[in-house]
């Protein structure tokens, strides 16, 4: 009896394996098609319709309305905004990495909350703060307005707001890389008689240059892309402070359709072109780290760190 009623559970247990086995092609089939229909659905379809309504009257309008002198302010103006912005979160990227990834100090927490802020505050609550300390009726408001310097509503607001929005992302991902890869190297250089700046020029930087490289292109892409703190602080001067954002939402209430479309299309290419470059810094970064793994580039601090 016992004999039996192993034999039955024996063949319980493989039948609920072969239950399983069958069972899991379905649910991967299943999952992948979920997947594929939330990509079509929320990312392919939208950008068939802003290419499809971009291009509806003809090339001919889809060129005039990227030639037009208000959108050709507005690009102007983007790429100045995330000129100036991107190089300023760069520097304060990397040194911020440096600095939270190498020392212990007091109040490391609280600025590594600081750091992460502008991902917990609403951009338009961000060009509002701003708005209420260099606007005319704000608490630096008199001071600018004595010395003849205007923020708000002019080309440094828009800086001062891009740059506030994007500044965590450099830090974020350079951070990451540091803390990943440890300070053995540094500290073996030190060993070696380097200086702090050969350090982190030969030794460090080339480690993470390609969260760096990440970093500025999420960066980028954001700071032209921003919509809600440029919004507050632009004031909407055509032909003066409206990025591209601004310039679509502008066209796009005036019921100019395919102007508006054309530049978004400017702005949907600026994301195709970030996903291509953010999955080629990924697999350089990957490729690097399986050379390192397999010894076929090993890191070598005596040959990168000049002797005295």
């Amino acid at each position: 009896m016992s004999h039996s009623v192993s034999r039955l559970g024996g063949h319980g247990r493989r039948a609920g394996r072969q239950d399983t086995a069958e069972e899991a092609p379905l649910i991967r089939w299943l999952l992948i098609g979920v997947a594929l229909l939330f990509v079509c659905a929320f990312l392919l379809v939208p950008l068939v319709i802003v290419f499809s309504s971009a291009f509806a009257d003809g090339l001919d309008a889809y060129l005039d309305a990227l030639a037009d002198d208000e959108t050709l302010s507005a690009v102007r103006l983007t790429l100045l905004a995330a000129g100036i912005a991107v190089p300023l979160n760069l520097v304060f990227g990397v040194t911020s990495a440096w600095l939270l990834s190498k020392y212990e100090f007091p109040g490391k927490s609280a600025l590594v909350t600081l750091i992460d802020l502008p991902f917990s505050v609403s951009p338009v609550i961000a060009g509002l703060i701003f708005v209420l300390l260099f606007g005319a009726q704000g608490w630096f408001g008199s001071l600018l307005s004595a010395w003849d310097v205007r923020i708000i509503f002019a080309v440094p607001g828009i800086v001062l707001a891009t740059t506030f929005i994007t500044f965590p992302l450099v830090t974020r991902e350079v951070l990451a890389v540091m803390q990943a890869q440890g300070s053995d190297e540094e500290e073996a250089a030190l060993t070696l008689g380097a200086t702090g700046w050969q350090i982190l020029w030969r030794v460090t930087l080339p480690k993470v240059k390609w969260g760096v490289i990440y970093g500025v292109i999420l960066c980028n892409a954001r700071a032209m892309g921003e919509f809600g703190a440029v919004s507050v602080v632009s004031g909407h001067i055509r032909g003066e402070t409206n990025t591209l954002p601004l310039h679509v939402e502008v066209l796009y209430g005036e019921y100019a359709f395919v102007g508006a479309f054309a530049v978004s299309s400017l702005l949907a290419l600026l994301a195709i072109v970030t996903l291509v470059l953010k999955q080629w810094v990924e697999w350089r970064a990957e490729r690097r780290t399986a050379d390192l793994a397999t010894g076929a580039a090993p890191p070598t601090v005596a040959r990168t760190v000049p002797a005295g």
